[in-house]
C-alpha cells in the first residue's frame, strides 16, 4: 500500500522553552505551531474519536509543552507532550494543514471552549 504525501518537511525544530514546533516544508512554507494547538488537535482517537462527529474538545492545555518528537517512518512524527499524551501520529500533510489553517482552527477551538463553558487554563479545567 502506498500513501501519496503532498508536503514533506525539510527541517523540524522543537523549541521546548517557547513551546513551539517549527517546520519548514519543501515548498518553502514555514510554520511555528504552538504545543497547545498541536495537543488539542491531536490526530489520536482520544481527541478525534473513531469516526465523523466524534471529536472531543480538550480543555486546560494552555501550559502544555512537548517533551520529544519521534520520527515514524518517512511520513509522520509522534509528539510526546508533558501531560503524558503521546498517541497521535502527525502526518506531514496534517502538520501542513495545521500550519495553513492555524488561525481558523484556533478560532474554532476557542469558540468551542466558550460554548462548552471550558477554559484553556489547567487550574480552571480541573475544577470543572
Amino acid at each position: 500500500m502506498s500513501f501519496a504525501v503532498r508536503h514533506r518537511p525539510v527541517e523540524i525544530r522543537l523549541k521546548k522553552a517557547e513551546k513551539l514546533l517549527e517546520i519548514d516544508f519543501d515548498d518553502g512554507a514555514k510554520f511555528a505551531l504552538p504545543a497547545e494547538l498541536l495537543r488539542v488537535e491531536s490526530p489520536s482517537a482520544e481527541v478525534m474519536g473513531h469516526g465523523p462527529g466524534q471529536k472531543q474538545i480538550v480543555a486546560g492545555r494552555a501550559e502544555v509543552g512537548i517533551l520529544d518528537v519521534e520520527a515514524v517512518g518517512n511520513y509522520a512524527v509522534r509528539l510526546k507532550f508533558d501531560d503524558l499524551h503521546d498517541t497521535g501520529l502527525y502526518s506531514w500533510d496534517y502538520l501542513y494543514e495545521l500550519g495553513t489553517g492555524k488561525d481558523r482552527i484556533w478560532a474554532e477551538y476557542l469558540a468551542a471552549l466558550e460554548r462548552m463553558g471550558l477554559s484553556r487554563d489547567p487550574r480552571a479545567a480541573r475544577k470543572a
